[in-house]
């Protein structure tokens, strides 16, 4: 039984800091998609990381912040199989042993279907998930009041080993988009600067439906699907610009932060009205 592995090990570099001071949410799917990749050779799993025909759930819980220069790794494991393959993966403080994210990462092999012999292998090697429970969200029930919030052209530099839109240039975009959603309710550069302000994510659920190739064009719109005290989660969706389809879509939760005292502040009322005006409804 080989359970958790070590699938990747580094630190946090100044440049990949964001401006509540700790390590920029995309950039830990940029190391996952390392980790991904890793687990996939320990589980003799081939090409599968790599295709495109398999859609993917990833459910992210950030427990607590890495800070520039925090040393972390990451260990990875086959939680379950079947007619989907079901992987986890912990980020881990490697000065403490402290896990600080927690990756919950469903696959739906139902039209890529492992052999018999990868399912063998991967069913022998199945490890316990000792993280958090996955919440169940609520979807918008449609796009109507959702506001364009990103547009641009997969780049050379966005794409990963495979030629595909990289899973971190995906979230980076969607963390722009959240910017713009920002921008739209108040929360602007000026806000945030003068009040000592950030919008901090503790939770993230990317639902990957499609792929992009280089110098595709791609549409982000975002909505919000729930509006809190100090609490917030929008709902982004990426669409092909030149076919309208959806590629990627995630909702991200998080919380009005006060960058001095390190905790959640309560929404501005001024803020809390433009919000309102950009809820949708959520089924």
């Amino acid at each position: 039984m080989m359970g958790w592995i070590e699938t990747y090990r580094g630190a946090v570099p100044p440049w990949q800091c964001d401006m509540t001071e700790h390590f920029t949410i995309a950039y830990y799917f940029d190391r996952l998609e390392e980790a991904v990749a890793n687990l996939a050779d320990a589980l003799s799993l081939g090409d599968l990381p790599r295709r495109e025909d398999v859609s993917r759930r990833i459910n992210a819980r950030f427990v607590r912040e890495l800070r520039e220069g925090a040393s972390f790794h990451v260990e990875s494991a086959a939680l379950a199989v079947g007619d989907g393959l079901r992987l986890g993966h912990r980020f881990v403080d490697s000065a403490n042993g402290e896990v600080v994210t927690w990756f919950d990462e469903h696959w739906d092999l139902s039209g890529a279907p492992l052999t018999p012999q990868q399912r063998s292998t991967v069913a022998a090697q199945l490890a316990d998930w000792n993280g958090p429970d996955a919440e169940q969200r609520g979807e918008p029930v449609g796009t109507a009041g959702f506001i364009p919030t990103a547009r641009g052209r997969v780049k050379r530099l966005d794409v990963d080993a495979f030629g595909h839109f990289a899973l971190g240039a995906i979230v980076h975009r969607f963390s722009g988009a959240s910017g713009q959603l920002g921008a739209a309710i108040g929360m602007d550069a000026a806000f945030l600067q003068q009040q000592r302000r950030g919008f901090s994510t503790f939770e993230l659920i990317l639902h990957l439906s499609g792929a992009l190739p280089l110098d595709a064009s791609y549409l982000v719109a975002t909505g919000i699907a729930y509006l809190g005290n100090s609490s917030l989660r929008m709902v982004h969706r990426m669409t092909d610009a030149s076919t309208g389809a959806e590629v990627a879509r995630l909702s991200q939760y998080g919380v009005n932060l006060d960058l001095d005292a390190r905790r959640p502040a309560r929404w501005p009322d001024a803020l809390r009205s433009r919000a309102e005006a950009l809820v949708v409804p959520v089924g």
